[in-house]
């Protein structure tokens, strides 16, 4: 066997090896996912995905490994946005928490299928044409731009999503509030629950935010005088979404009460954003920039964001300093 084919293999073990604990061990039917809970699984996920980044360093070599750290961190933080409106979409239904976990776990496995099969036509469609790195330039440029000024007003309302709007035209959907089920039947019919509806959700919308984060991931790592992708920057863009969604779900209960701490990250991932896409606009001048200094980049960003916002957080909640005179 190739290096290559005995890496995809320990990524593809190692990965069903870690569902099947994380289902087994961490992830029981109808159990609520405590804080503590959610902290284990966070670093068993982080810790899974730093040591695949470790055996790509000593499989591979560096710059493998640190396209790899780069991809992943920048997937990782764009998953915070997830979050947020996987919060809302999750108390828009109500959902019971001992239906969250399950419901959060299904749709993201049913995300990463959908994730693969975007990815793969992604890289098709880049390989047989170039120019549209440009396209992707232009519009991470533009929604980085727009996610700068982005208002809080202006914040996700399920109700009026057009995924919801598609899914309850097409999908007979039951009114009755149910424990655990995703599909009942009524006077001889097979309706869809809203435990259901809010999976398919999840899904759809993790598929939206990978409009953003692929291109953004496609353009990290693909060398410029590179006419197609190789072997290692296909494996890097598939490893590095995989492992970043499915760390998502453990994310979502550790960060679901402080949501509201982290003002300033949606300005941080902004300028990442937009960083990316100059990044693939000044290509076409022969202008690259490497994957280290994006590195750099990425992580003064969103390190920037999240310390500014614990600092405005310690004013806002400080009874003797006036937050409006800052």
């Amino acid at each position: 066997m190739t290096i290559t084919q005995v890496t995809y293999l320990t990524f593809a073990v190692v990965l069903v090896l870690a569902l099947v604990f994380d289902l087994g061990m961490l992830s029981k039917k109808d159990s609520v996912v405590s804080i503590k809970k959610a902290l284990y699984q966070t670093l068993f996920w982080v810790g899974l995905s730093l040591g695949f980044c470790v055996f790509l360093f000593f499989e591979k070599n560096s710059v493998v490994a640190t396209k790899y750290f780069t991809a992943y961190l920048m997937e990782w933080s764009l998953s915070v946005d997830n979050i947020f409106v996987f919060i809302l979409i999750f108390t828009f239904f109500k959902v019971d928490a001992r239906d969250t976990g399950r419901a959060l776990l299904i749709g993201i496995l049913l995300a990463i299928v959908l994730r693969i099969i975007f990815i793969t036509i992604g890289i098709g469609l880049i390989e047989r044409f170039h120019w549209l790195l440009y396209i992707f330039g232009a519009f991470l440029l533009y929604t980085g731009v727009r996610l700068f000024f982005q208002k809080e007003e202006d914040e996700f309302d399920p109700a009026k999503s057009k995924i919801y709007r598609i899914l309850t035209k097409y999908l007979r959907i039951s009114s009755v509030q149910t424990h655990g089920k995703y599909m009942i039947k009524e006077n001889g019919k097979t309706y869809f629950t809203n435990l259901a509806l809010v999976v398919l959700m999840l899904a759809g919308i993790d598929l939206v935010f990978a409009m953003d984060s692929i291109p953004t991931v496609v353009s990290l790592v693909k060398e410029k005088s590179a006419k197609s992708f190789s072997q290692d920057d296909v494996l890097v863009i598939y490893s590095s979404n995989i492992f970043a969604v499915l760390g998502l779900r453990s994310l979502f209960f550790l960060l679901q009460g402080a949501v509201n701490k982290f003002d300033y990250l949606q300005q941080g991932i902004a300028v990442v954003l937009a960083f990316i896409g100059v990044k693939m606009l000044v290509e076409y001048f022969n202008i690259h920039i490497s994957i280290y200094i994006s590195l750099i980049v990425i992580v003064f960003c969103l390190a920037t964001s999240i310390l500014y916002s614990v600092y405005r957080q310690k004013i806002k909640e400080s009874p003797d300093i006036d937050d409006s005179s800052i």
